[in-house]
């Protein structure tokens, strides 16, 4: 179940919004009525961004080697390709 909390909660239930995360949810936060940010354990924001960081890394070593560069739209023309799995 989706756990939408009013930021104020952070503060006053840090336990229980503590809780939650650590069970591997999400805590989507509000700040009045409009969504603000999401609290996430620091394994889920790992498991996030830790593909993207070797991603990274490695189109950094395959630049080392050509000359050849890429748009930026071309990069997301085919990043949206992948993601949508064509």
């Amino acid at each position: 179940m989706i756990q939408i909390r009013p930021v104020s909660d952070l503060r006053n239930k840090f336990p229980e919004i503590e809780n939650i995360v650590s069970e591997g949810q999400p805590v989507y936060l509000t700040k009045n009525g409009y969504g603000t940010m999401v609290v996430l354990s620091l394994e889920q924001y790992s498991a996030l961004t830790d593909d993207i960081e070797v991603k990274l890394d490695e189109a950094d070593r395959q630049a080392a080697f050509t000359t050849e560069r890429l748009s930026h739209e071309t990069v997301f023309a085919n990043a949206r390709r992948y993601a949508h799995g064509k």
